[in-house]
């Protein structure tokens, strides 16, 4: 019976994290078009096949159903590991040269907006009027902030940043560098590949915090 009971639980976790992934891409795709405040909770469930209950029991309200939307989003999967602790972060610190760490987050960061930019332009849009989307979306700003810190603070120990610049101002480069809406008009709007705007990125940050390698 422990091990009938201990199944029966397995599968009703995996049940209702398929019902929390179906709830999730209903208001991924709805909160873009027609819109967050456009979008009821009622609609999701419709649109996920699931009850209106199930929605307020997984999530609570629609704006946490917003919080964990873009948290899911922009990591990917549902797994519990925070960004820092997610395997491209090992691999740019395992890397010696500060021109191939930001070639790396390059690779990463390009993946990610491929994921997450109709969300997050849609949030950026929704955050002018909805205070519980600009609440979302300002949490996303200081987040990404944060991250820029610690990868400015990773570049300055290769001892290779320009000397008009401390760990502070690198940080403001690599988090303007990295806005989502920098993807949307060069990828989305104006057709360039992923692999120009990869390239783009690392050169152009490159550029603007480090001190060349060598001549040329």
């Amino acid at each position: 019976m422990a091990v009938k009971r201990k199944y029966q639980s397995a599968r009703r976790q995996d049940q209702a994290r398929q019902t929390r992934r179906a709830i999730l891409a209903a208001a991924g795709r709805l909160f873009v078009e027609p819109g967050y405040a456009a979008t009821p909770l009622t609609a999701i469930a419709a649109e996920a096949g699931v009850a209106i209950q199930t929605v307020y029991a997984t999530f609570g309200s629609k704006r946490q159903l917003l919080s964990e939307l873009v948290d899911v989003t922009v990591a990917g999967d549902d797994e519990a590991i925070s960004l820092p602790e997610r395997s491209f972060v090992d691999e740019i610190r395992a890397l010696a040269d500060p021109r191939a760490k930001l070639e790396r987050y390059a690779r990463h960061l390009t993946e990610t907006h491929a994921r997450q930019a109709a969300v997050m332009i849609a949030l950026a849009g929704a955050a002018t009027a909805d205070p519980d989307a600009a609440a979302i979306w300002q949490k996303n700003l200081d987040d990404r902030r944060r991250g820029m810190v610690m990868f400015a603070t990773e570049l300055a120990r290769t001892g290779r940043l320009r000397a008009d610049h401390d760990v502070d101002s690198a940080a403001d480069v690599l988090w303007l560098a990295m806005d989502v809406r920098n993807y949307d008009w060069l990828v989305r709007q104006r057709a360039w590949s992923a692999e120009r705007y990869q390239r783009w990125y690392a050169e152009t940050v490159a550029a603007a915090l480090l001190v060349p390698s060598g001549p040329g």
